[in-house]
């Protein structure tokens, strides 16, 4: 029987990210990411992607503008694994708060093994935000306990990329 609050430790070149995870309000989630992690999937991946304010991308719809950290396996990776079941912010009741991980999607079912950190509060996100036009939102999972200015260092390395040519090597996530 899966922990109700299990929690990871993420080790990153810049510093260590403590998450607790929702496994009672996101059991899809969590039990997808917790597979990630305990079968070491995510140990050597790296943070690839700064969506913040400056970036290009965000030009198209100031309505939808978010700041964001997204790090794990990128699109098309060897390792990534089948997608799974979106759970909404709706049926979770799990914000996009600022600290908050959340997995990273296109379609609704197609989130595997990419996540992120939101910075600031970002509704957007959320079950009838504008990021996307299905009004789905992301599927939040957890929350930041120790380690928020890490994620705040981290952050401020995107200067004007969204994908960074120096990527953020994540040494190791495991169960902590």
């Amino acid at each position: 029987m899966m922990k109700y609050y299990p929690s990871v430790l993420i080790k990153t070149v810049l510093g260590n990210i403590t998450v607790k995870l929702f496994s009672k309000k996101a059991p899809i989630t969590v039990t997808n990411f917790l597979h990630y992690v305990d079968n070491h999937l995510l140990d050597g991946s790296s943070i690839f992607r700064i969506v913040n304010d400056n970036n290009a991308s965000q030009a198209e719809d100031a309505n939808a503008a978010i700041n964001v950290v997204q790090a794990g396996l990128p699109p098309e990776h060897p390792k990534l694994l089948p997608g799974i079941a979106h759970e909404t912010t709706k049926d979770t009741g799990i914000l996009h708060l600022d600290g908050t991980i959340s997995m990273a999607r296109f379609e609704p079912g197609s989130a595997d093994g990419s996540f992120f950190f939101c910075i600031k509060d970002q509704p957007e996100l959320n079950f009838g935000g504008k990021r996307y036009d299905d009004g789905l939102g992301f599927a939040a999972f957890g929350q930041i306990i120790q380690g928020r200015d890490v994620l705040e260092q981290i952050f401020q390395k995107a200067e004007n990329q969204e994908y960074l040519e120096n990527e953020i090597s994540i040494t190791s996530i495991t169960r902590c």
